[in-house]
């Protein structure tokens, strides 16, 4: 691979990465706080439709698209190890594909369709929603952090 490939790979990814640490910044500092402060059952309802709708191309492009780049960027920095900055590319991808994808998929995803299959109308929505509230909202919290630091990392 040449190095003007690589060096393109390594800026995407971090690109890639940066966005999505965004776009959780926005959920975790924004959105999650917004929803916090409405009535459960609206609460319930609106995050139900957010979790339909995020499903699209562009997020779905944006979030696994930088994981598959990640993964490649491990594979291909693993041969530059001897280079100084090759480990940080390394952990900064690794730790994207972990942190913010492992983290969605076995924390945010089950949250997001347990919530789902929540009628907004149950008599316990109110406990309901705040422990989804309070959970989901530390895993994004962890998901930014990770896509943030992996950034970072992938860019010296």
């Amino acid at each position: 691979m040449s190095e003007e490939f690589f060096s393109a790979l390594r800026l995407s990814t971090a690109l890639g990465s940066a966005i999505v640490a965004g776009f959780f910044l926005a959920f975790s500092s924004t959105v999650m706080v917004t929803l916090a402060q409405l009535e459960p059952r609206a609460g319930i309802i609106a995050m139900q439709s957010i979790n339909r709708t995020v499903l699209n191309p562009f997020f779905m492009l944006s979030f696994f698209g930088t994981a598959i780049l990640a993964v490649i960027l491990i594979w291909q920095a693993s041969s530059r190890l001897p280079q100084a900055n090759a480990i940080f590319w390394i952990l900064g991808a690794a730790i994207y594909v972990l942190g913010s994808v492992l983290v969605t998929i076995l924390f945010n995803v089950p949250l997001n369709n347990s919530l789902e299959a929540v009628q907004a109308t149950d008599a316990n929505s109110f406990e309901i929603w705040q422990n989804y509230l309070r959970n989901w909202t530390f895993w994004n919290h962890v998901r930014t952090g990770a896509s943030f630091v992996a950034a970072v990392l992938l860019l010296p």
